[in-house]
């Protein structure tokens, strides 16, 4: 579908060095918060008090948070799990205060203001659960990463598998940059959303690299630099209507989500935004730098393979 279409192709590349030097600069940014200001990790990697309370009728989140924060615990964690009657809460860990006088303590405060609310369960996750978290997210970034190399390489070409995962992970960094920065709370479910950024990203890159491909097929006369951005250029319909609905849908949850899809929707936002860009400037100019050209993507016949009737002899495949 598309609901308009560029009769002249824009000259991306033209500018190409002045946006990865954005880029660059952004990246090294926040390579730099991570390293100085590191994140502000949740309950889940570092360890707490998860309790789980029943109440008689539907619970108001918001007036159980206010109730807990107003005890002193800056970073805790209320969310439904179950039914709208069961609530999960996440304690961080208090110096000196054992994980049972906490839950004690918070129990205390939701009975005075509704005495009918009940304690289901307490646990205390250690800081030992939270480093196997850290490990196994790690992992699964790298598989991601591996899986997509692998997967571009054979599908295209080792230069775009190279020039996609450069781009993709451009994308992961400045997400992380953000979390560092503003020392927002970096929880699993945010860790889910990297992920879920990483393989939206590279759905876009997919689409622009097969769209190189077949303009390399089409067009013989264009040079390299002139085949990406009609590629780009006969994509930006398909990128408009594509980005702005699953916008569109990202932002209802950061505006109406509630606290417990914050995060996870600030984070999916921002890999969006910037998976535009790294998936026109970044993937494509680094592609077109590392010497990508048509016979790279289209195989060229033998001449003894030819047929000397066949008046398309010496054409490429």
């Amino acid at each position: 579908m598309e609901f308009f279409r560029i009769r002249k192709d824009i000259p991306f590349m033209k500018h190409a060095l002045v946006f990865n030097a954005i880029s660059f600069i952004t990246f090294a940014l926040a390579v730099f918060f991570l390293l100085t200001r590191g994140l502000h990790l949740s309950v889940e990697f570092t360890g707490g008090t998860v309790m789980e309370v029943a109440y008689s009728q539907p619970a108001e989140l918001a007036k159980v948070r206010e109730t807990v924060s107003g005890l002193g615990y800056a970073d805790v964690q209320v969310q439904n799990f179950g039914t709208a009657r069961d609530v999960m809460i996440r304690l961080p860990v208090q110096k000196g205060v054992t994980s049972a006088q906490q839950s004690e303590q918070v129990l205390g405060a939701l009975k005075a203001v509704d005495p009918a609310v009940t304690l289901r369960r307490t646990e205390f996750v250690g800081p030992q659960v939270g480093e196997e978290l850290v490990q196994g997210g790690l992992m699964a970034l790298a598989m991601v990463v591996v899986g997509i190399v692998i997967y571009l390489a054979m599908r295209f070409e080792w230069k775009f598998g190279v020039a996609a995962i450069i781009a993709n992970l451009h994308d992961v960094v400045i997400i992380l940059g953000f979390f560092a920065f503003f020392q927002w709370e970096f929880s699993l479910s945010v860790l889910a959303a990297v992920l879920a950024v990483l393989g939206y990203s590279v759905n876009e890159s997919v689409v622009i690299f097969d769209r190189i491909r077949e303009a390399f097929r089409k067009y013989r006369k264009m040079n390299t630099a002139e085949v990406i951005d009609h590629a780009i250029t006969s994509t930006m319909s398909r990128t408009i209507i594509t980005h702005a609905s699953t916008e569109a849908m990202v932002l209802s949850m950061l505006l109406f989500g509630g606290p417990s899809l914050h995060y996870f929707a600030l984070a999916l936002t921002i890999g969006i935004l910037f998976g535009i860009y790294s998936s026109v400037f970044v993937a494509a100019a680094i592609a077109m730098w590392l010497g990508v050209k048509r016979e790279d993507l289209i195989k060229t016949v033998k001449k003894e393979d030819e047929d000397p009737n066949d008046p398309n002899a010496g054409a490429t495949v």
